[in-house]
């Protein structure tokens, strides 16, 4: 007992020292995480407020201790949290065993400390915006899980480092522009205790190996968009339990294994844009299957009759292959089928009747095939179609009334069939219709007038058919439409004064018909008008003045019934073959139409003298008469604004001005531009200040002039009236400074007027695109991008609620007189939509070339569809280059001609802006790759905007020094076109 009795104090001792040594850890560890949070920054969360000295560290959000008070996790995925990581201070942590930090806003490289951290188990940095290389990990040997996915890491992955990484379940390493692989790496293939293997766009180069059978437990398997060649491993087919395969975007060659068939788990596959080839009969036993994307390859023989029995099947897209044979008839009958798309092939036989039974279809796509018989009479019922495109077959028949006006419906073309009978007034009702395509078909009868109800028109080819009579008066409703060929068809008549209400139009084809009269003077007021062919009519009388201010591209009036002088300045070589076949036309300029004699001259004077006096006389009447009647209103027809008396004005900011002195500048000689939505006016205050006032159309005037007395009418004003002065609110409260200043809204029961800042050096587009264009350095250029980037990043993330713009572009970003940038018409699509449904839409809106590729599907608009448009933008500050040129061949567009150069770096300088330095070319590529980025496939892989705009400011210029010349220069030239 004694011995015993003195041993206890060295005993108490120990444990003392023990006790200092715990609470000295757990201090050491409050003081770590602490350093972590001041490394950090978040934004809109409170998820640091627990993070005090006075408190435990196992109770702050996030962390996780273990039974001795010890940190083994740190969880805060989608916090919002900024900076760099001090891997310093949390490898410091002993027991740490988890690190979950996805979807921030975490940038820089990971440091070598990242190799102290022995310990872990999970490691997830994925969706961040990290630089640099992957360290070497061989020493995180207890991984389990490993997402680096989208953190925006380049260089040479470390794959060696996988070796010692056995115990890994989860590896997810895609869309990372990592440097090309020799090969595939052999690494990954020994990671046998794999479920989930994710390693899509991140320049993986070789083949499939065959020992990818080892990797048995995998359910999912994504190698897509990389550089994968040869055939699909027959050893692919020991994978049983995979769910989900996708090698989508290689150049894989061969027939489909035969053991593919054995992977009757198999619910999600996609092997579309490769080169395989053979029959798909292998995929007969995947009785799982729900979505089956196979296109843009060189299958061929039949599909088999099993896909119709197929009962979880709701996705089939097989476009462009060279499939035979016929569609399973059962095919969706079984399951909610969402779209169809097999265009492109040699398919014949029937349309299968019951794709849309359960009223779930969104896309039916079957054009350029063999298909024959009718349009099944079903489908009227299908409500939810967005696009049906039979165009190029050999269908014949009817088509079902419904069809035409099926609410949801924004495509609908069934162009170069056997179809006949008449367009049913039912398309009143298509109110989200954008394309209407019939050309080459039987179609007859009149144009019903309801056509001009279907207010989403924007463009409408009936070529060559049998349509007969006249054109409906009310075609000026569609106020959308841009394009208009009726070519071809048995159409008379005069043509309506309306067309002048199509602001937007840009393509007239009206030949081949059997129009007569006069042509209407007020084509020649259409703005955007391009392309004119009225040839093979029976138009009489003068060609009008006014189509002399039309900026023409193409002209073609041949082979009608005109008389007089040619407009000088039609009187072009380059439309000398367009105004042939009319002799009673002349020109003292072109060569084979008559010349002019003076009588002919004289007389065409004198017509015109006469018809400006009858008119002056005509005004002089009108007016005194109207004088009479409106005396206190005299001056309200002045300007284009009707005869609004009353006004109410909105002010947002400090104003200098009142709504007289705007509206009195409403007149013709100060238009600045036009566009869909309204015209743009430039005023001058008497202070020299300067203004853009934009003027919105009205809607349903027409409706508004005849049932003024209606209360149901003026219930309906008031509401619109009400929804109107709700958005404008909101974006009246958009302060910052890459984004146009709104100054007041000011409206009257016939007019609505928003009043901006006026910007002098035009839009982003005119200064890269335009006859006008300057010569932009990549300083230059490069400081527009990020202040666009940051006007967009405050749109988004900066307001109470997220302001979509939707039409980003560059002739949307307007240069102040420093060429500085500013968003405009920012929100303006959803204010002009009149019922929209928040971030889903049936309309079609944005710009061609800068949509995102999920909306032609979807329909779905949020911040990256935004993004994936200023990925556009970026591509034209880098490349000079439009969205849309001839030279892009058939990609079609920049942003697939770009991912074609982004096979090596010297096809990416060479499609660099001439204008830029050599020396820039570098920084130059580095905001390409972010572009690239921000227009990647998949949405949730795009970057938000605050994730853009700190890319851009790590990609800075290296070379300032020639700033100064870069923008002198520009300043110079500004003087001097002004």
């Amino acid at each position: 007992m004694g011995k015993v009795f003195r041993q206890r104090p060295c005993l108490l001792v120990f444990f003392l020292v023990l006790l200092d040594l715990f609470c000295l850890s757990q201090s050491d560890e409050l003081q770590l995480l602490l350093n972590f949070k001041s490394a950090l920054q978040n934004s809109r969360t409170n998820v640091f407020s627990t993070w005090t000295s006075e408190n435990s560290a196992c109770n702050f959000t996030g962390i996780v201790c273990n039974v001795d008070g010890h940190v083994t996790e740190i969880n805060l995925p989608q916090q919002r949290l900024e900076g760099v990581l001090p891997f310093d201070s949390i490898c410091g942590l002993g027991s740490l065993q988890k690190i979950s930090l996805g979807s921030n806003f975490l940038r820089g490289d990971i440091s070598e400390y990242v190799r102290n951290c022995s310990n872990l188990k999970v490691l997830d940095l994925g969706f961040n915006f990290f630089s640099g290389n992957v360290p070497d990990l061989s020493s995180l040997r207890e991984l389990t899980i490993l997402n680096l996915n989208g953190s925006g890491f380049s260089g040479s992955f470390p794959w060696h480092s996988l070796e010692n990484l056995t115990g890994l379940t989860f590896l997810s390493l895609g869309d990372n522009p990592f440097d090309a692989t020799s090969s595939f790496p052999v690494e990954v293939v020994k990671l046998n205790k794999l479920n989930w293997l994710y390693l899509t766009n991140c320049t993986i180069k070789g083949q499939i190996p065959d020992s990818i059978s080892n990797l048995t437990l995998l359910e999912n398997l994504e190698l897509s968009y990389n550089l994968l060649f040869g055939e699909i491993p027959s050893g692919i087919g020991k994978l049983t339990k995979l769910w989900q395969l996708e090698l989508y975007n290689n150049s894989l060659t061969g027939k489909l294994p035969v053991g593919i068939g054995n992977l009757t788990s198999l619910v999600y596959f996609d092997a579309s844009q490769n080169m395989l080839e053979g029959d798909i009969v292998e995929l007969k036993s995947l009785t799982q299957l729900a979505s089956l994307q196979l296109f843009e390859n060189r299958f061929s023989g039949e599909l088999p009759v099993e896909f119709g029995q197929f009962k979880n099947l709701v996705d089939l897209s097989l476009y462009r292959n060279q499939l035979t044979g016929s569609l399973p008839q059962e095919l969706g009958s079984l399951a909610d089928f969402n779209y169809i798309d097999v265009s492109e092939n040699f398919l014949t036989g029937p349309i299968p009747s019951d794709m849309c039974k359960n009223g779930k279809m969104t896309d039916f796509l079957i054009l350029q095939n063999k298909f024959t018989g009718q349009v099944p009479a079903g489908y009227v019922n299908c409500k939810s179609l967005v696009r049906l495109r039979v165009n190029n077959n050999s269908l014949s028949g009817n088509i079902p009334a419904g069809i035409w006006g099926l609410p949801n419906l924004s495509v609908l073309d069934l162009s170069m069939n056997q179809f006949e009978g008449n367009m049913t007034p039912d398309i009143g009702n298509a109110k989200s219709l954008g394309l209407l395509f019939l050309s080459n078909n039987r179609f007859s009868g009149e144009l019903p007038v309801e056509i001009s109800k279907a207010s989403s028109l924007v463009s409408v080819q009936l070529s060559q058919n049998q349509f007969s009579g006249q054109i409906p008066a009310r075609i000026g409703d569609l106020k959308k439409l841009s394009s208009l060929y009726l070519n071809g068809n048995l159409f008379s008549g005069i043509l309506p004064d309306s067309f002048s209400s199509c602001v937007s139009l840009t393509d007239i084809n009206l030949s081949g018909n059997s129009f007569s009269g006069n042509l209407p003077a007020s084509l020649g007021s259409l703005p955007n008008l391009n392309s004119l062919n009225l040839s093979n009519n029976k138009f009489s009388g003068e060609i009008p003045a006014t189509f002399s201010s039309l900026k023409l591209s193409n002209l073609d009036l041949s082979n009608n019934q005109l008389v007089g002088m040619i407009p000088e300045s039609l009187s072009i070589d380059a439309f000398r073959e367009g105004l042939k076949g009319n002799p009673g036309l002349c020109s003292q300029d072109l060569k084979d139409i008559r010349a002019c004699s003076y009588h002919a001259r004289s007389s065409t004077h004198l017509r015109v003298i006469l018809a400006c006096l009858a008119a002056g006389m005509l005004v002089l009447v009108f007016s005194s008469c109207y004088l009479l009647l409106t005396k206190s209103r005299h001056n309200s027809l002045d300007h284009p604004l009707g005869q609004s008396s009353s006004w109410d004005m909105k002010s947002f900011r400090i104003l200098s001005f009142d709504e007289k002195d705007i509206v009195d500048s409403i007149k013709s000689e100060n238009l600045i531009g036009k566009g869909g939505s309204g015209n743009v006016y430039k005023v001058v205050l008497g202070n020299g200040n300067e203004l853009a006032v934009k003027h919105i159309w009205a809607t349903n005037s027409g409706d508004r002039k005849s049932n003024r007395s209606s209360s149901a009418m003026l219930a309906k004003r008031n509401s619109r009236s009400s929804e109107y002065e709700a958005e404008v609110a909101t974006l009246s409260a958009v302060r910052h400074v890459n984004v146009v200043k709104l100054y007041c809204s000011i409206t009257s029961d016939d007019s609505n007027l928003l009043v901006y800042e006026y910007l002098p050096n035009g839009s982003l587009w005119d200064q890269l695109h335009s006859c006008h264009k300057i010569q932009m350095g990549w300083n230059l250029r490069y400081s527009i991008a990020v202040g666009a980037a940051k006007g967009l990043e405050y749109l988004h993330h900066g307001c109470d609620r997220a302001v979509i713009h939707r039409d980003v572009k560059s002739s949307n970003i307007l240069l102040d007189e420093d060429w500085k940038p500013r968003i405009a018409d920012f929100g303006l699509a959803k204010i002009l939509q009149a019922g929209g449904g928040g971030d889903w839409t049936r309309q079609i809106a944005g710009t061609y070339g800068y949509i995102a590729p999920e909306y032609a599907y979807t329909y779905k608009v949020n911040e990256k569809s935004d993004v994936y448009s200023f990925g556009v933008v970026l591509m034209e500050l880098v490349s000079g280059k439009r969205p849309i040129e001839p030279v892009f061949g058939e990609a079609k567009d920049i942003v697939n001609w770009l991912r074609c150069k982004m096979k090596s770096k010297e096809s990416l300088l060479d499609v660099v802006d001439s204008n830029i330095s050599k020396a820039q070319k570098e920084d130059a590529i580095k905001v390409l790759k972010i572009a690239i980025h921000c227009t990647a496939e998949i949405p949730s892989v795009r970057p938000s905007m605050r994730m853009v705009v700190q890319m851009l400011e790590e990609a800075g210029p290296s070379q300032l020094t020639d700033i100064i010349i870069d923008e002198s220069t520009v300043n110079q030239k500004s003087k001097n076109s002004s």
